[in-house]
C-alpha cells in the first residue's frame, strides 16, 4: 500500500527525519490559511500516489498566501495519471544545495534488503542506473544486523554525501522497519545551504499484512483507478502506456505486458486470419525458412496502461468490472484480454466477456477489445465470441500476435 506524501512525511517526522514545514489541505482556502501561518513562500504540491507530479503541474510554488490560494485552485481537482488530486501538501519552500536520493527496500530477487544511495538526487532513478550505474550505490543489508551508525557511514562516504546525512540514512533504515515497509524512498534528500539535510519528498509503500497496525494510512478513499479497483476486488496496478491489459494470473499477466512494451519487433505486420501473426517467442521458424525481418514497428511505443489481474475466476461480474476500470481510464486507446483457460475454462471466460460487453453497453464500444484465449476449451471459447460477433472484439490466438495488434490498434495504425 503506497503512502501520500504527507503521510510518508508524518512517518518520517516520528522518527526525526527532518522534513519542511508544512500541512495538508483540502480546499484552496485552507491552502491560503497554511501559508499565512507558515509567512513563508510555499510549495503547493499534489497528492496522489504516482510520480510525475512536477511533470504535470502538479507542483507550484507560490510567494505568499494569496499566489498559494490561486495556485491550490489550479491543483486540487487535476488528473495525474488516472489519480485525482483530491488535497495539497502546503510546505515551505526549501533552496536545496546539493540533491542526494537515498532508498531502502525488499529486494525480492535476492530475498533479503537492499541499500540505494547516490550523490545525484532529483531526477529519474530508472534513467541514472541505466546512464551512469556507477553514481547508485547498491548494498545489500543484512536482515538481522540492519543499518547501524557504521553501515550509515559508509554509505553515505561511497555515495558522496556529506557525513551528517549518515543519521538520516539510518533513520531512513528504522521507518523500513519499524512501520513494516517494503519501500522507503527519498528524492531528493537535500542539504541546505546551512548544511541541514531534509528530505524534501518521500515515498512509503507499507505491506499490506501490517495493515492492521497502520489502520490511519488505510483509510482514505480517493476516487482513484486503483482504489475503484481494490474495492471490487482486482488487482490493479496504473502504469503509462496505452494498452489496457487484462489477464488471469500474475504471471501470465506480467508475460503479457511483456509482449505489449516488445510489440512491433522482428516480424511484419500481423494481417488477415488470426493465427498468421509471426511465431510464439521462444519458438524457431520453420527449418529451411528465413527468419522475419527485423524491424521496429512506428505504433512501438503503445505501451501497457496497467497490471490488472482477475484471478482464477472470470466470471462475467468480474470480467465487467475489470474492463469498466480499463476503460475508465483516458490513457487506454485498446484493450488486451489474455486468459489461459486452467481451473475456470475458457467457454466460461468468453461467456464472461460476451455477458461484460452486453452489461457495459455503450462503454463496451468505446475501445477495441483483443482477446486471445488459450488452454482448457479454447476452441469452445472462441466460437462463442465468434457467434456473439461483437463490434469491438477482434479474436486472435497467440499472445505474441496479440500484443501487436493492441499495440496497433492503440496507435491508431
Amino acid at each position: 500500500m503506497d503512502l501520500y506524501e504527507y503521510q510518508a512525511k508524518e512517518l518520517f517526522g516520528r522518527h526525526g527525519i527532518p522534513v519542511p514545514a508544512g500541512r495538508i489541505a483540502a480546499t484552496p482556502a485552507e491552502a491560503r490559511a497554511i501559508a499565512a501561518e507558515l509567512n513563508a513562500p510555499v510549495v503547493i504540491k499534489a497528492q496522489v500516489k504516482t510520480g510525475g507530479r512536477g511533470k504535470a503541474g502538479g507542483i507550484r510554488t507560490a510567494a505568499g498566501p494569496v499566489t498559494a490560494e490561486a495556485e491550490a485552485e489550479h491543483v486540487i481537482g487535476m488528473d495525474i495519471k488516472g489519480h485525482v488530486a483530491r488535497s495539497v501538501l502546503v510546505e515551505a519552500a526549501t533552496v536545496p544545495f546539493e540533491e542526494y536520493y537515498a532508498a531502502f527496500l525488499v529486494d525480492r530477487a535476492e530475498g533479503g534488503f537492499l541499500a540505494m544511495v547516490s550523490g545525484r538526487g532529483g531526477m529519474e532513478i530508472e534513467e541514472l542506473a541505466a546512464t551512469d550505474p556507477d553514481a547508485l550505490v547498491r548494498l545489500p543489508v543484512d536482515p538481522v544486523t540492519g543499518v547501524d551508525a557504521d553501515t550509515a557511514r559508509l554509505l553515505a562516504a561511497k555515495a558522496g554525501l556529506p557525513e551528517q546525512a549518515a543519521e538520516v540514512l539510518e533513520k531512513l533504515w528504522r521507518v523500513l522497519v519499524a512501520e513494516d515497509a517494503l519501500l522507503v524512498e527519498v528524492n531528493p534528500l537535500i542539504c541546505t545551504t546551512d548544511q541541514r539535510i531534509v528530505a524534501l519528498d518521500g515515498k512509503v509503500t507499507l505491506d499490506d499484512n501490517s495493515a492492521f497496525r497502520h489502520a490511519w494510512e488505510y483509510g482514505e478513499s480517493t476516487g482513484s483507478l486503483e482504489d475503484r479497483a481494490r474495492a471490487k476486488g482486482l488487482n490493479y496496478v496504473k502504469l503509462d502506456g496505452r494498452v489496457g491489459v487484462i489477464g488471469n494470473g500474475a504471471g501470465l499477466v506480467m508475460s503479457t505486458l511483456d509482449a505489449v512494451a516488445g510489440a512491433g519487433e522482428g516480424a511484419p505486420s500481423p494481417g488477415g486470419a488470426a493465427g498468421a501473426e509471426r511465431p510464439e517467442r521462444g519458438k524457431a521458424t520453420a527449418p529451411g525458412r528465413p527468419s522475419p525481418p527485423h524491424e521496429v514497428r512506428p505504433w512501438k511505443r503503445a505501451a501497457p496502461a496497467n497490471f490488472l489481474d482477475i484471478g482464477g475466476g472470470a466470471s462475467a461480474k468480474i470480467m465487467a468490472d475489470g474492463l469498466e476500470i480499463i476503460l475508465a481510464d483516458p490513457d487506454v486507446r485498446s484493450v488486451l484480454v489474455n486468459v489461459f483457460g486452467g481451473i475456470t475454462a475458457c467457454d466460461a471466460v468468453a461467456s464472461g466477456i460476451v455477458t461484460a460487453l452486453e452489461l457495459l453497453g455503450e462503454r463496451g464500444l468505446a475501445r477495441p477489445i483483443v482477446v486471445r484465449l488459450d488452454g482448457n476449451n479454447a476452441e469452445v471459447g472462441r466460437r462463442i465470441l465468434s457467434d456473439a460477433r461483437h463490434p469491438a472484439v477482434r479474436q486472435v490466438s497467440t499472445m505474441d500476435g496479440a500484443a501487436e495488434m493492441a499495440a496497433r490498434l492503440a496507435a491508431g495504425a
